[in-house]
């Protein structure tokens, strides 16, 4: 992406969410994450194209985020805000599993987004994430989650996150 000159990179995903504020179908900006996964992206030789340690307090776009928010709030579209904490799949998290991640700071859990993040950070590149919930976790009662009714979910809510994002494309293009 940076040797074809990209300079802002949007990315979405499907997740668990774990903030007892969110609905299935709901679209949670991401404004910060936590990387549980064992390998990290930038291990080994350090390309020309960052710092061999970037800073990453703002790792999504703050810009961006307001963005969204306003065009958000002109289309009458729910969105929350939250940290989202990604982990190797491919199994969905156990019921003790979503409550530690809730307990250390995570509103939302997936398997993908945060090494994208991190290189698109390290290279310059803007970033900005939404996660899709697609099911619920670490409340009282466990909720059973299949592939499909996550597909179903996503499949929902997309509409809403593609008007947001071609809104925003539109906006900074100019």
């Amino acid at each position: 992406m940076y040797e074809l000159g990209i300079k802002t990179l949007f990315v979405s995903n499907a997740s668990g969410g774990m903030n007892p504020d969110f609905k299935i179908g709901d679209l949670m900006i991401i404004t910060d994450h936590i990387n549980f996964f064992p390998e990290h992206p930038l291990r080994g030789k350090n390309f020309p194209t960052g710092p061999r340690f970037p800073d990453m307090h703002e790792a999504y776009d703050h810009k961006l985020i307001e963005l969204a928010d306003k065009i958000a709030e002109e289309k009458g579209i729910r969105v929350m805000h939250g940290v989202y904490v990604g982990v190797q799949g491919p199994t969905f998290e156990t019921p003790a599993e979503y409550r530690l991640y809730r307990t250390i700071g995570g509103d939302a859990v997936g398997m993908s987004t945060v090494p994208e993040v991190i290189v698109a950070h390290h290279c310059g590149i803007k970033t900005f994430g939404v996660s899709v919930i697609t099911d619920l976790g670490g409340f009282d009662v466990p909720v059973a989650v299949s592939h499909e009714e996550v597909q179903e979910a996503a499949n929902k809510a997309q509409p809403l996150m593609t008007q947001i994002m071609r809104e925003m494309i539109r906006l900074t293009a100019e």
